[in-house]
């Protein structure tokens, strides 16, 4: 597990450097519909992961304004869970005060962001604006059949992909050492899944797990060491470094990465492993709801801006708001 840190909530427009959000202030899971479900492909798509059982949750997330002065101009982002092969959301319930306008925007392929704009807040009147969610999130199955699989034809590679082969924040895909070790350990690996088992195994072999700051893939690298984050960039930056996109996972309290090859047919399929923790490679035994996949995003209030992990943000242009967003168990 990440060491957890809270969101910071700002009213300006400033970034801070966040891991994903854990309670006290701002998550907290509960599986409330317990369900299974058989083992599967998906529909139609023979060489693409494998579902195990799956789970329903239902959480709330969405931003309560209080005014201690009239503002005016505020605008909140909260970003939301969205749809997976391995993972189906639906909004089952919206709360929306009448000061509150919502509307919904996809960033960068890999998360969904409640936009909440709140034109006039008198002082001491309150809007918020609460979604209830269900989720349900399935296990994924390691493929039967890894010899299938290639290495993505990078002339061919879909815009939204081929992003996955650039550096991120923390994720340094172009520094030297690691463009090295890109071209050194897979070297003998006669496949291409054995190319990318062969970067996961000696990230795990080769860099002890250990809670500290965020640092990256380089420091991780340097070091030797680092959590859940730091497994997971390092892999990542190999990766990339050897044209095997890659990206990152998150869930509530961890991330894992996800690789990308191809089958056969030139179909391409992201195949997630665990990086820290027990051994899982081309599945894993996640029911934790997924929050948001990627690592690069541009912020819609900033898009000169770079987050690997995109945050909640308040901006407004007047007055004092008491900012609270909400990510908590949905209860009946």
């Amino acid at each position: 597990m990440c060491a957890p840190c809270a969101e910071l909530v700002t009213y300006l427009p400033e970034v801070f450097p966040v891991r994903v959000p854990t309670l006290p202030i701002v998550l907290f899971f509960a599986l409330t519909i317990p369900a299974t479900a058989p083992a599967q492909f998906r529909e139609g798509d023979p060489g693409g992961i494998k579902l195990g059982e799956s789970r329903v949750q239902q959480w709330k997330a969405g931003v309560v304004v209080q005014a201690a002065a009239p503002c005016r101009g505020l605008v909140g982002y909260v970003p939301i869970p969205i749809d997976w092969p391995e993972q189906q959301v639906r909004i089952v319930d919206e709360e929306v005060s009448p000061s509150a306008r919502v509307r919904y925007q996809t960033i960068d392929g890999g998360v969904k962001v409640m936009i909440v704009s709140i034109p006039y807040l008198p002082t001491g009147e309150e809007a918020k604006v609460i979604v209830t969610l269900e989720i349900q999130r399935s296990t994924i199955l390691p493929p039967d059949d890894t010899d299938q699989y290639v290495l993505p034809d990078l002339k061919k590679l879909d815009a939204q992909v081929r992003m996955y082969l650039a550096p991120s924040p923390l994720i340094e895909s172009t520094d030297l050492r690691i463009r090295a070790l890109a071209k050194e350990i897979p070297a003998e690996a006669e496949t291409a899944w054995e190319k990318v088992e062969a970067i996961y195994d000696w990230v795990r072999e080769e860099v002890e797990y250990k809670k500290g700051p965020i640092k990256g893939a380089k420091a991780a690298l340097r070091d030797k060491t680092g959590d859940c984050e730091e497994l997971t960039s390092l892999f990542i930056a190999i990766c990339r470094a050897a044209d095997i996109p890659a990206r990152t996972v998150w869930v509530e309290g961890h991330c894992y990465p996800e690789f990308y090859l191809e089958d056969a047919e030139g179909k391409g399929h992201w195949f997630p492993c665990q990086a820290a923790g027990s051994r899982a490679f081309g599945g894993i035994p996640e029911y934790r709801a997924i929050l948001q996949k990627g690592d690069n995003f541009r912020p819609p209030y900033n898009q000169r801006q770079r987050q690997r992990y995109l945050a909640e943000h308040l901006t407004g242009t007047g007055g004092k708001p008491r900012v609270r967003f909400v990510r908590e168990m949905a209860t009946e």
